[in-house]
């Protein structure tokens, strides 16, 4: 099987069935790979690959062999498996690959379920970080945490939960807590927590879960900045004062970060946040190393800028939560800018929650059909649009969106698009591609 075969094997399998039994048999099959690491696991919804990348772009600063699993991936299948922010060689992913499916063929064989994709994924991460010694894993939930298979492992060394969005509502419920109540599932007994900015609800259910399991809970808003001194509405990089209330990192004002968005300051001081605890666990992390691995932090489809005449801008805001912060950035760095949006939405996602949120500060919006089976049409969500904003236009693909919002914007105006990953990355490819003619 060539790496291709098995990308469309995962695809193929790729399904969602909440629960650890078979995940769990699946690992042991393997000699349970996940208890030879260390772990700093991420829930939540708005956030969690960001704030991934800053704290393992930390600690590879810091020379620890630090592994990071998380998804969806952007541009390729075998990405979101990375050691110091090397994505895995297609050789060594067929190599895991093969592993891994044998001993989930064989679990059918003996009248189990199938594993999903996502099953596999994880358990090929385990493996592949156990047999490449790395000194410790930064590990994304993939949907909720209770029964994510992700939580097989123990005792992270610190969990951390991001703002939390009403999100996956078929299977995580239809308010904050309840979805809280996922997510706060991976916390265990005495392991520290890291939480971000929440709704009440969700507050209450997180903290709740660690006085249960005798946690330490640490909230992250009280350190986030009060205000961003000399924060400069630059897509290159964002400097922001940051403001310490227990370890006194004093050397740490005026931190600059390598990615553009207001929201990206919560999020590098969750990231901050959870360092705290890892050095108060033994590792060595100098503030230099925090500084080093914060500018070098890169994270493709979140505010990312891939034209400068005009500004073209691509975001991977795929919920309410999300949408919100994204229309706060586009504020900060385009103030005056006229804004011209590329629109596409995924089936399964709160629409109109992210229509409300964003269609007041556009002045023309194109829709567009996502790529993927969940893509919700263009055409479709056009309707939806125009229902608040008179100035929408549905394109028959992802070339004429973009030709079109270029032809709208006269070079002055900021494009941006979002809605999902996979219609970032098609985007890019596009603009790319235009670009090189």
């Amino acid at each position: 099987m060539n790496y291709n075969e098995a990308c469309e094997y995962l695809n193929q399998i790729s399904s969602i069935n909440p629960g650890l039994e078979t995940v769990r048999e699946l690992a042991n099959r393997l000699g349970n790979p996940q208890e030879k690491l260390k772990f700093v696991h991420i829930a939540g919804t708005n956030g969690k690959g960001s704030v991934l990348n800053f704290i393992s772009s930390v600690l590879k600063a810091a020379n620890y062999r630090t592994g990071r699993f998380f998804s969806p991936s952007l541009s390729s299948y075998h990405e979101r498996f990375q050691i110091n922010n090397r994505i895995i060689s297609k050789a060594n992913f067929l190599k895991y690959f093969e592993i891994v499916k044998n001993a989930a063929d064989s679990m059918v064989s003996d009248g189990l379920r199938q594993p999903t994709a996502f099953e596999i994924d994880t358990v090929l991460a385990f493996l592949y970080f156990a047999e490449e010694n790395c000194d410790i894993v930064v590990l994304e939930a993939g949907m909720g945490g209770k029964l994510d298979a992700t939580n097989i492992i123990e005792k992270p060394l610190v969990a951390v939960i991001t703002p939390i969005s009403l999100d996956h509502t078929d299977y995580l419920g239809k308010t904050y807590s309840e979805i809280a109540s996922h997510k706060a599932g991976i916390i265990k007994e005495n392991v520290p927590v890291v939480c971000g900015q929440q709704e009440q609800d969700s507050y209450d259910v997180i903290r709740e879960k660690c006085r249960e399991c005798d946690s330490i809970f640490y909230y992250s808003p009280i350190n986030y900045v009060k205000h961003i001194h000399r924060a400069k509405p630059d897509l290159d990089n964002l400097t922001f004062m940051q403001y310490f209330n227990r370890e006194n990192w004093d050397q740490l004002k005026d931190l600059e970060i390598g990615f553009a968005g207001l929201h990206q300051v919560d999020n590098a001081t969750i990231a901050l946040d959870a360092l705290i605890f890892l050095r108060r666990g033994g590792f060595e992390i100098s503030m230099d190393q925090i500084r080093k691995g914060f500018k070098e932090a890169v994270w493709p489809g979140r505010f990312e800028m891939i034209n400068r005449i005009p500004r073209f801008i691509v975001d991977g805001a795929h919920n309410a939560g999300a949408a919100k912060r994204l229309v706060e950035t586009i504020k900060f760095y385009f103030p005056t800018k006229r804004i011209i949006f590329i629109m596409g939405i995924l089936r399964d996602k709160d629409y109109q929650g992210i229509i409300e949120n964003t269609y007041q500060i556009a002045e023309h919006i194109i829709t567009v059909t996502p790529p993927g089976p969940r893509g919700m049409p263009s055409y479709e969500l056009a309707v939806e649009v125009a229902k608040l904003h008179p100035k929408t236009t549905a394109a028959d693909s992802i070339a004429e969106a973009c030709e079109l919002a270029i032809l709208l914007a006269e070079r002055k105006a900021a494009i941006v698009a979002f809605g999902s990953l996979t219609l970032v990355d098609a985007i890019k490819k596009v603009v790319v591609k235009k670009l090189k003619e």
